[in-house]
């Protein structure tokens, strides 16, 4: 008994999680539950020893205290909250509308342009999403949009500011790749861009051609120049020099992660202060939201560490590695495979999770790959893989039957909103992505270009 566990508790491991994840009980406590159990079963075999088992804790403690990520993500959680709450989301909304008003679709283009500002909140794909599902839906079905292409708007606005900087999935990936924030945040800004565009001109084309989004154009608002420039002043141009401060902070090397995202958070309070939103109940409102976001952020994080410290411990990794090359693809082939497996996942669990467990387990077999001569040099095969990866997570989210983006959507969508709709607006989204992707795949230099014009990666 103890033989065979030593051999395959990785693989049992594996098994009873995937099993159980279909129960619907909270990931981040099917992953400690499973990390736990498997450890006293361990121990219980004489194969894992206390001294393993309390040392997991120094290891978690270690993770936390030793990572300029934590206080980061903090407080740019914050800074999205406060965003929100503020009602400056509501604010760039209608600003946004108002500057694409003569624009066909602009109610959809206004969306997926806000998804772009508020990237600080899309740290939780829940976040983002039922935020904007409950700001923009009503409105656009109001204006006669049709549901699917409302639900559509939503699920790319949502999901955009996951790929796009100060986005807290491009710091954990940083962080698990070995790469600077900066880099990571430079690699996903020409696809994330590429991306913006397409969804714009895609929404542009539905706003042409589509009678109902036609007709539902506002009457051009009666408005004074300097009145709209104050306006977009106000309601715009200060939420986008925020982030812009935040981010060029870190790319330019002034300040580090949490420094930046300090500012941020500072920022964010003077905005409120701005509009005249600031007061002790708001206040309060938004230090209660970040605490719960980022108590579910560090959950899940801790229980992703309690999950791989026996996988690791008995070469769960080696053997997922070693399975991946016995099936005798070439590097392009173990690639592919490596992507295919994490779009799956995101299926069913959040990006911490896989961030946290599966691409430590897969980065040491992409080292291995050659890919040099296609992108340069191995570090910038490195950027171009990360941007695979972010972008590969994000479709997954957006992704049926399964994808959670659409589930945020339905439960903040008004009842008689049909997942039917959200699935049929939701395939149109999903193939841009798709396409994007591919391009990446094939032209490497749109992730890595500018992060090696910036930081000259290539002469590493």
């Amino acid at each position: 008994m103890a033989e065979f566990l030593n051999d395959y508790l990785p693989v049992l491991m594996l098994i009873v999680f995937a099993v159980l994840i279909f129960t619907g009980f909270p990931v981040a406590f099917l992953l400690g539950g499973v990390g736990v159990a498997s450890a006293l079963v361990a121990m219980a075999a004489g194969i894992f020893s206390e001294e393993h088992f309390y040392n997991n804790s120094l290891r978690i403690f270690g993770t936390f205290s030793g990572s300029y990520i934590f206080p980061a993500v903090a407080m740019l959680l914050f800074m999205g909250v406060a965003l929100e709450q503020s009602g400056v989301s509501r604010e760039m909304l209608k600003c946004l509308h108002l500057l694409f008003r003569r624009v066909p679709g602009s109610l959809a283009i206004s969306v997926t342009i806000i998804g772009v500002l508020l990237a600080p909140s899309a740290g939780m794909v829940g976040a983002s999403v039922s935020m904007l599902t409950l700001v923009a839906l009503p409105t656009m079905i109001d204006r006669h949009y049709p549901v699917p292409v409302a639900a559509s708007a939503v699920a790319a606005g949502g999901t955009l500011g996951l790929i796009l900087p100060p986005g807290l999935m491009l710091i954990f990936l940083a962080s698990r790749l070995q790469l600077t924030v900066g880099e990571m945040f430079l690699a996903t800004v020409v696809p994330g861009l590429l991306l913006v565009v397409i969804y714009i001109f895609y929404f542009i084309c539905r706003g042409a051609i589509d009678p109902a989004m036609r007709s539902s154009r506002e009457t051009e608002e009666s408005i004074s120049g300097l009145q709209l420039l104050v306006y977009v002043l106000r309601s715009l141009a200060l939420p986008a020099l925020l982030i812009a401060a935040v981010l060029g902070s870190i790319i330019g090397g002034y300040a580090t992660p949490p420094q930046s995202a300090a500012v941020g958070a500072m920022g964010s309070l003077l905005l409120m202060a701005l509009n005249g939103s600031l007061s002790v109940r708001r206040l309060h409102a938004v230090i209660r939201g970040t605490l719960e976001i980022t108590g579910m952020v560090i959950l899940i994080v801790m229980a992703a560490l309690v999950f791989s410290y026996p996988f690791r411990f008995f070469s769960g990794d080696e053997l997922v590695r070693d399975f991946i090359g016995s099936l005798g693809f070439g590097d392009w082939g173990i690639l592919i495979t490596v992507l295919v497996i994490t779009f799956v996942l995101g299926f069913f669990i959040d990006w911490i999770e896989i961030t946290v467990i599966t691409i430590p387990i897969f980065f040491p077999l992409l080292l291995n790959l050659d890919f040099t001569s296609y992108t340069g040099s191995p570090a910038l095969t490195v950027v171009w893989m990360a941007t695979l990866f972010a972008l590969i997570l994000q479709t997954s989210f957006l992704t049926p039957p399964f994808g959670f983006a659409l589930f945020h959507i339905r439960s903040a969508a008004p009842s008689w909103v049909k997942i039917g709709d959200i699935y049929k607006g939701v395939m149109p989204i999903l193939a841009l992505q798709l396409m994007v992707i591919v391009l990446v795949l094939l032209f490497p230099g749109l992730a890595t270009d500018l992060p090696n014009g910036v930081f000259e990666i290539s002469n590493r």
